[in-house]
């Protein structure tokens, strides 16, 4: 059961709390009480009253309104001063995402979470794990003489991880290296040379930075996931196309964590067997 405060010492948490209130908002007994429509004695004697009395419903929530905090937290009900409102703004934001990696905003989010766990779920091949060649198809005719920077950028992020002290996740549908491998949908039209050097790519990186990193696949008939990126207990973050959804509440990022380990727990193709499968799907190309 949670604990219960004393009435006497809920009074008196009432009064220091409202007293911080004021001082951080510039506020005095005359700007309360004129704000919140009563006499300055009614504040006075708030403020300096020992007893257990507490005041009506009313005028705490008046008093928290016009100082800007919650009424939870003046009543000792709350650890956090912020109204809910607020608290639920700053818990969610919505940031814009360019067509590349050349975005600091993500590489700042993957600085804060080092050290933790990084679990991804990428809209396709990650970038930091492709080659240049494959890059320069995908971006030249989007980003123009900023190719280069979405290149350099993402050799950033790979020479990143190698360094970081962050595990790496990776969880993607079969489906994407296999239609990468046949050269079909999104792919279609990549040269035979490019597929290949962009397998023999991925071999290399799954052996090599196994077991900091590790990539999963999962079947995408039977599971589905958004793009997505989980920064250990820090931030979630689903990527839309245009924008990132970043989620910094505690229950939110526990449901992101479920769900990207269930992915991880159903995989069709664990990190281990990763290579292997990269090599039976390089031995069909071409």
């Amino acid at each position: 059961m949670p604990h219960l405060i004393d009435k006497r010492d809920r009074a008196a948490l009432l009064r220091t709390r409202l007293s911080e209130a004021m001082d951080r908002a510039g506020s005095n007994q005359t700007a309360l009480a004129r704000a919140v429509g009563v006499d300055r004695s009614t504040i006075s004697q708030l403020l300096k009253d020992q007893g257990a009395r507490l005041p009506n419903a009313h005028l705490v929530g008046a008093c928290a309104q016009a100082l800007g905090v919650s009424s939870d937290w003046l009543l000792g009900l709350s650890d956090r001063p912020e109204l809910a409102a607020d608290l639920l703004a700053n818990s969610l934001t919505v940031t814009e995402a360019p067509r590349a990696l050349v975005d600091e905003t993500i590489y700042q989010w993957h600085r804060e979470a080092e050290g933790y766990k990084i679990r991804y779920v990428p809209p396709a091949l990650p970038d930091m794990l492709k080659t240049q060649a494959m890059l320069e198809w995908e971006y030249t005719p989007h980003l123009g003489k900023t190719t280069e920077q979405a290149i350099n950028a993402s050799n950033d992020r790979l020479n990143w991880m190698r360094g970081a002290r962050s595990d790496y996740e990776i969880a993607l549908p079969l489906h994407e290296l296999e239609s990468f491998a046949a050269g079909t949908g999104y792919y279609a039209g990549l040269s035979v040379g490019l597929r290949q050097a962009q397998l023999d790519l991925l071999i290399e990186l799954a052996e090599g930075l196994y077991p900091r990193m590790r990539i999963y696949l999962f079947d995408a008939r039977a599971l589905y996931s958004a793009p997505l990126t989980i920064f250990g207990p820090l931030l979630a973050v689903l990527y839309m196309g245009r924008n990132y959804l970043a989620f910094r509440d505690t229950d939110r990022i526990s449901a992101f964590a479920a769900h990207f380990d269930g992915l991880v727990r159903e995989a069709q193709v664990s990190a281990r067997a990763l290579p292997d499968h990269l090599r039976d799907l390089r031995a069909r190309v071409g």
